[in-house]
């Protein structure tokens, strides 16, 4: 792994972008398995894939840590949001809701 001061060359950056994506689409893919067990729980006891007030407590905490690292919260909050909506769609679709 190199620090972005320490690649030289297009390549060695290209090689960290293709590496940390890697690493992004394992964590996406740890994220759904959450995501799946939520909509076993919520099929036991009753909830609705959707919770707004847990959908804007998750943007809340995404728009600090966003803050905190230096990125702009705007920019990740839309890009959550996203991502937030396609899991609620997965949660529906596991609770026999897909439309």
């Amino acid at each position: 792994m190199k620090q972005p001061a320490e690649c030289e060359t297009m390549a060695d950056i290209r090689a960290e972008i293709d590496r940390l994506d890697a690493e992004l689409v394992a964590l996406f893919a740890q994220r759904v398995g959450y995501i799946d067990r939520a909509a076993e729980i919520k099929a036991q006891v009753g909830l609705p894939a959707r919770i707004n007030s847990r959908v804007e407590e998750v943007i809340a905490n995404v728009r600090r840590h966003a803050e905190a690292q230096g990125l702009p919260p705007d920019k990740l909050e839309k890009l959550w949001r996203k991502l937030v909506e396609w899991s609620i769609e997965r949660e529906e679709s596991q609770l026999g809701r897909d439309d």
